[in-house]
């Protein structure tokens, strides 16, 4: 790590951990963040939790552990080029959505209204008390404990009266300074996959058209180019290489847009960069082709009638679950019952967003289907 910009994150200017931990051998301190991330319970179960699409509709859809290893594979390649820590970027990255519900956004959707009087729910919180209290894998305290730059990265967005709940981790929200660059990164590099790889999906599962897309300027601009190259080229090579493209040219964008940000603010250390606006950024042009993407898969896929419907079973399943167990939480596997924070509505918010898509299906099943137990 000797070759890291002097703003970068590197062990000499961490936080720290909140639990005095050895010395990690033959690996950095954030290589072990890295490492305790994969082999949580957490982790393992992003493989059967969704995207758009519910588990048992295709194996083919992207899922979040997909999804997570792409924004790392993305968010390693820009901290690379930036001389920033690719290993806590990709930490961050793997990190950020073991808090997730199942369903996706209709199940955080669902469960936020179900704790509504409770706190409310939100998955980057739920990320966060999931490596800081949940997992129960070491002797010497609850959860990973991470370096505190890994969990910053983790908490992408918070309300102020979640932060002040937050102490250390939730200053710059209150003082309105930045992340970490390593965390920013993580960031957008969500951003670009998750509107790059639900286009892929959403034309698989014909909920979306290459006619409809070409009013994209982003997908016409790079479709017309590989039209161009390769006259002829249809199907699903047409739409891989249309999005690959894509995909690299916000990557490039992104990395030339911020070296100009880094070279015009000139940050000293990684204590003036948090100072500064955020300096991991699109350009401007690119800013504006994302925005009109967004908006194009909000009103033709997430608004879509087939993603509605499967949406309204999830928000349904989710609801019948919270409100047997808050009203009976002896229905709750008995390490359920135990509270780790004194709140039994809490620990069913926990119980329900570890869940996988197939195992609240088959949960909702035992409780409310005559004949299953």
């Amino acid at each position: 790590m000797a070759d890291l910009a002097p703003y970068a994150v590197s062990t000499s200017n961490s936080r720290g951990r909140i639990h005095p931990d050895t010395e990690p051998s033959h690996r950095s301190e954030f290589q072990r963040d890295r490492d305790r991330i994969v082999h949580s319970t957490a982790f393992r179960r992003l493989e059967y939790k969704t995207q758009v699409f519910v588990n048992h509709e295709g194996d083919l859809f992207r899922t979040r552990l997909t999804h997570t290893l792409e924004v790392a594979q993305i968010a390693r390649g820009i901290a690379r080029e930036l001389r920033l820590n690719e290993d806590l970027a990709e930490a961050i990255s793997l990190a950020h959505d073991l808090g997730h519900t199942p369903f996706g956004h209709a199940g955080q959707d669902a469960l936020n209204e179900c704790m509504r009087e409770h706190g409310g729910f939100e998955h980057n919180l739920q990320s966060l008390r999931t490596v800081d209290l949940l997992e129960e894998r070491y002797a010497a305290f609850a959860g990973l404990n991470l370096c505190f730059e890994t969990r910053e990265g983790i908490i992408k967005h918070c309300s102020l009266e979640n932060a002040r709940q937050l102490g250390e981790l939730g200053e710059r929200f209150l003082s309105r300074t930045q992340p970490s660059l390593e965390a920013q990164i993580c960031n957008l590099a969500d951003e670009i996959a998750y509107n790059n790889h639900d286009v892929d999906d959403g034309l698989r599962a014909g909920l979306i058209t290459l006619e409809q897309l070409e009013s994209v300027s982003l997908f016409a601009q790079h479709v017309a180019e590989v039209r161009k190259v390769y006259s002829g080229l249809g199907g699903r090579r047409l739409i891989h290489e249309t999005i690959r493209r894509m995909i690299n040219t916000l990557v490039c964008d992104l990395i030339e847009t911020t070296a100009d940000n880094i070279a015009r603010h000139r940050p000293r250390d990684l204590a003036a960069a948090r100072l500064e606006p955020p300096l991991v950024t699109f350009s401007s042009d690119l800013q504006v082709a994302q925005r009109y993407m967004k908006r194009f898969l909000r009103s033709q896929l997430y608004q879509h009638y087939q993603v509605l419907r499967m949406a309204n079973k999830a928000q349904r399943i989710i609801s019948d679950l919270f409100s047997a167990f808050t009203s009976n939480p002896r229905l709750l596997p008995p390490q359920y019952q135990t509270l780790v924070d004194g709140d039994q509505v809490r620990r069913v918010a926990d119980y329900i967003a570890g869940m996988t898509d197939r195992y609240a299906i088959k949960e909702h099943r035992r409780l409310f289907a005559v004949g299953e137990g």
